[in-house]
């Protein structure tokens, strides 16, 4: 067979054509395919140990021919004996499907997770048409780091399961409830107090940690790389807050100020 050879569970891919091989070239390449598929690509060994840490289960496991001999570790868990199948492709072909410039060689296709509501009183972040996906998979990263349970993601920002965001997480997205395409008005069931971030004004956070004056739990809200915080979030804020910058630099970094706020509100 050239479309595919399967044996018991196993299924050999040996065409390029192959309907998920196709499958998994766009959802390694667009950001946000997965929202039209229902599925997300996971790739390399980190993010799929991390998904199946957090009891996620695959629907698809895919290994590449040489990656075979050291894939036992995860061929004998629970939840890769439970999946519907088992892929194995060329390395040739694995070159069309991976998003990375050196290839990882194995990966998992998992159900996107169901569209959740927003909970409204657990300690949260909110992202306000953060664009780069690095930035916002570094955010995900500090937000579970640091206990807070909850990301909701404004329209506008970067699609938060997309490949880019889902590598720079390393992982933090099973540990979080995640809300995507959110809209200001939707923000109005939280009950914690909105706190924000800004270069220029504010209490410097330094002395709210000093006075304890930082609200717990709370909802941290990063904003637009260059614009910042909307205006609409500013006005509605029950506290402003700058970091002080001695060096003398005009502003930080998003994720670098968002590791550092949400940093603040684990040890307060």
């Amino acid at each position: 067979m050239t479309y595919a050879e399967s044996k018991d569970d196993i299924t050999h891919i040996t065409s390029r054509d192959n309907p998920l091989l196709k499958e998994l070239r766009k959802l390694s390449s667009e950001p946000t395919a997965y929202r039209k598929t229902g599925r997300v690509w996971l790739e390399g060994d980190h993010l799929c140990s991390a998904a199946l840490t957090r009891g996620i289960k695959p629907s698809i496991a895919v290994f590449s021919e040489s990656f075979m001999p050291l894939a036992g570790v995860f061929t004998a868990s629970t939840a890769i004996k439970s999946i519907v199948k088992i892929v194995i492709i060329s390395d040739k072909l694995w070159q069309d499907i991976s998003g990375l410039e050196s290839p990882a060689k194995m990966g998992f296709v998992v159900d996107l997770p169901s569209s959740l509501q927003i909970t409204p009183n657990v300690a949260t972040v909110i992202l306000d048409r953060v664009q780069d996906a690095g930035n916002v998979g570094s955010i995900l990263r500090s937000a579970a780091a640091f206990g807070f349970k909850q990301v909701i993601a404004l329209t506008g920002t970067a699609a938060l399961w997309s490949p880019k965001v889902l590598r720079a997480g390393m992982g933090a997205h099973f540990g979080l409830q995640l809300v995507e395409c959110a809209s200001l008005d939707d923000l109005a069931v939280l009950t914690v107090p909105l706190v924000v971030t800004s270069s220029h004004q504010g209490d410097f956070l330094q002395n709210l940690m000093q006075n304890k004056q930082l609200p717990q739990p709370c909802a941290w809200v990063m904003g637009h790389e260059g614009q910042g915080v909307r205006a609409e979030l500013l006005q509605q804020a029950s506290v402003s807050v700058r970091i002080g910058q001695p060096g003398g630099e005009e502003s930080l970094n998003v994720a670098a100020a968002a590791a550092i706020c949400l940093h603040a509100s684990s040890v307060t």
